[in-house]
This record gives C-alpha cells, sequence and structure tokens, in this order.
C-alpha cells in the first residue's frame, strides 16, 4: 500500500510541474505575442488540470486545510466539490479542444468550413458556459458528500482522506450516475466523432501529399501535427476515462471502496492531467524550439565560465 502511495505522490509531482512549465508557457504567449485560440483552450486545460491534481485527496488542498480551523465538513465539501468541477471542465474543454481542431483543418468546402470564424469569436462565450454549467452541475455533491467520522452505523463510504458519501437513496444514487454518465458519454461521443473525422482528412491528405512529393521529403505541417497531438490526447483521455468510470461506478452502486482500490483509481484519475502536458511539450515546435535556445545559451554560459 505504500508503494502505491509513493507512486501516486511522484505521479503527483511530476503532473504539478509539467503543468505549472506549460502554464507560464501560455501565459507568456498569450500576453507577449499574438495567441491563437488554440493556446486560450490550452491554457485552460493545463489550469484545469492543476487544480485537479492539488485536489485529488491525500495532496494539495486538503493538506493546506488541515492547517487551518476551518471544519472538517467546510474541508471535505470544498475539496470534493473543487475536484468535481475540474473533473467535469476537464472533459469539456477537451472536447471543445477536439471540436475546434476539427473545424480548424476542415477543408473549405466541407459544411463544417463555415463555422471556422464563428468559432473564434465565441470562444469566450463557450468558456463562460462550460465553466458555469459545470460550477452548477457539480453543486449537487454538496448535499451528499460529507466528513468521515469513522463511525460504521453511518453507512459512510470514504473516498478521499477527509471525505465519505453519505448515505443515499438507492434510486437517488442511481439518477446521480445516469445523469452524470450521460453528459459524459455525449462529450466522450462528440470527441470520437470528431476524432474520427480529423483521422479521415489526415488520412486523405497523406494520399495527395504521395501523389507530389517523395516519402523521404515529406515534413509534417504544423496543423497535422496539432491535429496529432489531440488525437493522442483523446485518446488517452477516453482509455482513463472509462477506466475510471467502471471502478466509480461499481463502487457507488455496491456501496464499497477497498482503500488499494482508491488508490489506484486516483492514480487512473491524475493520468490522464500528468500525460497532457507531457505530450503538448513534445509536440509543441514553440517549446522545443524555446528549450534548444535555453540549452545552447546555458551551454555557451557554461563555456565562457
Amino acid at each position: 500500500m505504500s508503494s502505491l502511495k509513493n507512486i501516486l505522490y511522484f505521479q503527483a509531482g511530476l503532473g504539478v510541474l509539467a503543468n505549472m512549465f506549460l502554464l507560464f508557457f501560455y501565459t507568456f504567449i498569450i500576453l507577449a505575442y499574438r495567441s491563437k485560440p488554440m493556446d486560450m483552450i490550452s491554457f485552460q486545460l493545463t489550469l484545469i488540470h492543476i487544480v485537479l491534481i492539488f485536489t485529488g485527496g491525500n495532496i494539495g488542498l486538503t493538506d493546506f486545510f488541515e492547517s487551518l480551523s476551518f471544519e472538517n465538513d467546510f474541508k471535505c465539501k470544498t475539496t470534493f466539490y473543487i475536484n468535481r468541477v475540474m473533473r467535469g471542465l476537464s472533459v469539456c474543454i477537451t472536447c471543445l479542444l477536439s471540436v475546434f481542431q476539427a473545424v480548424t483543418i476542415s477543408p473549405s468546402t466541407s459544411l463544417l468550413a463555415k463555422f471556422k470564424h464563428k468559432l473564434k469569436r465565441h470562444m469566450i462565450y463557450a468558456f463562460f458556459y462550460l465553466w458555469s454549467f459545470n460550477l452548477a452541475f457539480s453543486s449537487r455533491w454538496l448535499f451528499y458528500v460529507g466528513a468521515f467520522t469513522n463511525v460504521s452505523e453511518t453507512n459512510q463510504m470514504k473516498v478521499t482522506k477527509y471525505c465519505s458519501l453519505l448515505p443515499m437513496n438507492y434510486i437517488i444514487r442511481a439518477l446521480i450516475l445516469t445523469v452524470t454518465t450521460s453528459r459524459d458519454v455525449f462529450l466522450v461521443g462528440v470527441m470520437l466523432t470528431t476524432s474520427a473525422y480529423m483521422v479521415i482528412i489526415l488520412l486523405r491528405h497523406h494520399r495527395q501529399c504521395k501523389h507530389l512529393h517523395s516519402l523521404s521529403h515529406l515534413r509534417v505541417s504544423p496543423e497535422k501535427r496539432a491535429t496529432q497531438t489531440i488525437l493522442l490526447l483523446v485518446v488517452v483521455f477516453v482509455v482513463m476515462y472509462w477506466v475510471d468510470f467502471i471502478i466509480s461506478s461499481t463502487a457507488v452502486l455496491l456501496w464499497m471502496y477497498h482503500p488499494v482500490i482508491l488508490t489506484v483509481q486516483k492514480f487512473v484519475v491524475n493520468a490522464y492531467p500528468t500525460i497532457t502536458p507531457l505530450i503538448q511539450i513534445s509536440s509543441d515546435n514553440r517549446i522545443i524550439n524555446m528549450l534548444k535556445n535555453l540549452r545552447s545559451k546555458c551551454h555557451k554560459i557554461f563555456l565562457k565560465g
């Protein structure tokens, strides 16, 4: 069990560092340069993932609140609510990222082409709607989570260091699971549909390029690189989402959470916000060039010294 927790702490530390680096990069790009709409979406996703990791259970805000003289119930409701809001925003913003890229790379003759300028113009409204929706949608958890009292007669199910799900009617439990699943299945379905569309476009573009150039001289365009990155992010998200869904839905329906299973679920939940910045860093030429220039300058300074 201790080894699992050590792995969880290492994963969280790596995720926070990678996301913080990416957050500083996107902040610099947005403030100092003419940023792209994709940078705004990626900035939001990075910020969400930092908060998601910090509110993941045994680290971050839970330890911070422990040092304050707040009621345990307040600590529980605050961290659990924020975590659920961030989890909802993570799937929503990833879906928005996939849709935006599908519209961006769509040919001028396609039906999606007419939405290119409209999508950029309505980006702020999309952010406002998604944040408002998830803040309201996750508010139900404020009534169904509370501080863990360690009393078996209350039939609480411990889900974090301080939190437990309060006893609820089986019908309410099934209703919450159905509504949440419906939202996520819809968004994942949109991701998979746009991903399939992008794959078709990439394959069509690849066949056209083969007629014009030899394979040895083909260069990956920025649009193609961005599309491949988003496809990879969607695949990682969908896999991790369904693993988390199977674990959490089974636990809620059976009203039983083993500590080892809970730790494994935390690892799965934090996997996507940890992997995402690493994929983005390794695939963004601007970051790669910036790191190369930084390494070159450090090397020159070292030689002079």
